[in-house]
Formats: C-alpha cells, structure tokens, sequence
C-alpha cells in the first residue's frame, strides 16, 4: 500500500474525528458562558450538575468503541449487512440504557449531589439542571451507538456534521430557552436534553436508512444487545479504571491545596484538550485496523500501524513543543493568582515534555479496540490503576504542600500511570496474539 494512500485514509478519518471529538464539549462551554449571566449560585450548580450527565456518557463511550470495531470488522470481512445489524443491535442498548440509566439517576440525583458536596442554593440548582438534561441521556447514548457504527463504515465525516449542527443548536436553545422564556437553568438542562436527543436520532435515521437498503435486520433482539453488551463490557471495564485513575489524581491534588487545585483544574482542562487531539488518530485506527482485520489482510494492518505511529508521537511532539512555548501566555489567560500562574506554568512544561507518551498511548489503544481486544485492555487496565495507587499515595503522603507537590503529582500521572499504560500496550502490540484476522 502507498505511503500517500495511507496517510490520505488516515486524514479522512482523523480530522472529522477531531472536529466532532472538539464540538461536543462545546455544549458544556455554552451552557457555562450562558448560564454564567444568572450568577455563581447557577454557574456552580452546572458544574455539579453537569458533573453526573458527563459521568454517565463518559461511561458508556464503549457504545461508541465496541461498535465502530465489530462493524468495521464485519465490513471488512464483505460481510455489510451483518455489520449494520450489528450497528442496529448498538443503538437499541444504547436507548435501553439510556432509558433505565436516565431514570434512576433522576431519581437518585439529590442523593448524588449531596455526595458530591454540593449544598444549599447550588443544590437546588444542580439537581434543576441535571433532571432537566437526564431525558436527553437515551439521546447521548444513542448519539455513541450511531457515532461508532458510522465510524465502522469508514464514515467520519457524518458524525462530525452532526456534532457540529447538534452544538449550534444548543446554543440557539440555550439564548431562547435560558433568557427568553425566562426558565434559567433549567432552560439550559432543556437544551442540552433537546439538542443531544435530535442529534442521536437523526444518526439513528442515518444508520437506519443504509441499513435498510443492506437488508439487515430492523427490530431489537434479545440475542443481539446481549453480543453488543459482551463486547462493550471489557471496555466498561477499561473506561471505569481510567476514571479511577482521574478521580484519584484529583482528590489528591485537592489535598495540596487550594492554589494547586486551581491549577490542577487548568491543567487537567488544557491536557484533556490535547488527548481529543491524540485521540484522532487513535480513533482512526480503530476503523483502518477493523477493516484490514476483517479482510485478513495483515500486511496492511502492519503497515496502517507504521504509518499511524509516526502521525501520533509527531503530533505529540508538536502539540508538546506548543504548549512548553505557550506555557507562560497560558498560566495568564486562565488565572489572575501568581501562584497559580506558577503552578499551571510547571505543571504544562511536564505535559510537554512527556506529551508522547500519552499520543503513543491513544494510538495503541485505539489499534487494539479496534482489533477487538478489548478484554487485553480490561486486565491491564485494572493492572495500571493497581500500579498507579502507591505513587499518587506516595505524593500525597510524602510530597510538599502547594506547587512543588502538584508538580510531583503530574509527573506520577504522565510518566507513572500514563509510562505503565505505555508500556502495557507496547508489550502486547509485540506479540502477534491481538492480530486476529477474518470476520
């Protein structure tokens, strides 16, 4: 295969995926700008509120994953119809989690609020925001079904219009709801519910209609959400010991306080920025390496992870390179607190500096995803999170307060937990065992 062919592929599939990966927190930065107008008591209540919607769609991202590999594989096989069935099969869990998830957390949301924290008046205005976008969580899930199975039919250009329309409709939402019928908070949960569910139907429409002209199979089977759930459940596993691994990150950067969590949180938000770009390529992979996989064409495989190597550690040396030069410019836009400035200003030279260790890592777990590996990543997942707790207790135990411990704390996150999944992933790319060909 030409190298030019390669890279083309590639583009076509990283660049939509970045541009819809980018457009969806865009829903969150307007409801912030937004609902920032009604005052802090609203503005932290979105922050809380929002925290459980995210939650909960960052769980089930293995709708997304799990789909876009066994279709891809399927479609690589010859095998199209079966791969939008499989893709049907997706979107109907997806609603039936949805649905069920959606439900109990409504219920449970005080619960969950007050386990977070969160009292008084910003109580009451994040359970408004949260029961006013919980109907729109079938939308979301469904939103990933679609996304994956899409992605699976080497379609990424689809998925990226629909991020984009859906985020310009919540922002016309937001105005109108929020401001012109007066409903505050509310009116930006309503929207976010609205615009999340006419987006995960009209990619359902999508998928439906090419799946109608393939012949496959319309209604929900018992048998085939059960095959789609089986194959997302590794995934679960993996996505939960990444969050565990955030989660502990965070609550140790709280304890070295509060200056060092400002800047934790500015850093956390301009690293997760930077991984939607690594995950672009990552998430190429999962569709190229799928497809080659399902033909039995193993050359091409080795020569698609060859090429997309190459995209991933050099993006992550220039992205890395940007943010070491940008560092100083960047501390000062997003806080005005000198020790703060300090402390995003260090903690961004660590990023850079260990940047290709975490492209190398979107990379290769994409190739396995969509190798269909996913108990592999479900076991070391779990191996990384076990490895990664003494060195994130070590630092809050034994490291500095302030700035200097929230340094060590990143250099434990970047070169520890990150370094672990690396290598974890490297050792299994070595071995032939994830190069299982056919359908």
């Amino acid at each position: 295969m030409a190298e030019q062919s390669i890279n083309r592929r590639i583009l076509a599939l990283a660049l939509p995926a970045f541009a819809a990966l980018v457009a969806q927190p865009l829903f969150l930065l307007a409801d912030t700008a937004i609902v920032a107008q009604l005052g802090t008591e609203p503005l932290a209540g979105l922050g809380a509120g929002a925290t459980i919607t995210s939650t909960l769609v960052g769980l089930m991202v293995f709708l997304a994953y799990g789909s876009t590999a066994v279709v891809a594989r399927q479609l690589g096989a010859g095998n199209k119809r079966k791969a939008l069935g499989l893709g049907i099969q997706a979107m109907w869990l997806a609603v039936a989690l949805g649905v069920v998830l959606g439900a109990l957390t409504w219920l449970a949301s005080p619960w969950l609020l007050t386990w977070l924290g969160v009292t008084g008046e910003v109580h009451a205005q994040a359970l408004t925001y949260a029961r006013w976008s919980l109907p729109g969580l079938p939308g979301m899930l469904l939103v990933l079904a679609a996304t994956g199975t899409l992605r699976g039919l080497a379609d990424g250009r689809t998925p990226m219009v629909l991020a984009i329309a859906a985020a310009s409709l919540n922002v016309v939402l937001d105005l109108l709801l929020v401001f012109g019928l007066s409903m505050g908070i509310a009116g930006s949960g309503a929207a976010t519910a609205i615009a999340e569910t006419a987006m995960g139907l009209t990619a359902a429409w999508v998928v439906r209609r090419g799946a109608r002209r393939a012949g496959a199979a319309m209604a929900p089977t018992v048998s085939g959400m059960r095959s789609s759930l089986v194959v997302g459940g590794p995934l679960l596993l993996r996505t939960l010991t990444l969050r565990g691994a955030l989660v502990l990150t965070t609550w140790v950067a709280a304890g070295k306080g509060a200056a060092a969590l400002a800047a934790h949180q500015v850093t956390w938000n301009i690293w997760g920025f930077l991984n939607f770009a690594l995950d672009a390529v990552g998430i190429a992979g999962q569709t190229l390496i799928g497809l080659a996989l399902g033909a039995g064409a193993l050359d091409e495989v080795r020569a698609l992870v060859r090429r997309m190597l190459w995209w991933s550690l050099g993006a992550g040396m220039v992205l890395g390179g940007g943010i070491i030069a940008l560092r100083g410019p960047l501390a000062s836009l997003f806080s005005p607190d000198a020790e703060v400035r300090v402390g995003v200003t260090t903690t961004l030279l660590v990023i850079g500096c260990t940047l290709t260790i975490a492209a190398y890592v979107c990379l290769a777990d994409g190739i396995l995803i969509g190798a269909g590996d996913g108990r592999y990543l479900a076991r070391v997942g779990v191996l990384n999170l076990v490895a990664y707790v003494p060195l994130a207790v070590a630092v809050a135990r034994w490291a500095p307060a302030g700035i200097p411990g929230l340094v060590w704390l990143w250099l434990a996150f970047s070169v520890g937990f990150m370094g672990m999944r690396a290598l974890t992933l490297a050792w299994r790319q070595r071995s032939d065992a994830w190069l299982v060909s056919g359908a």
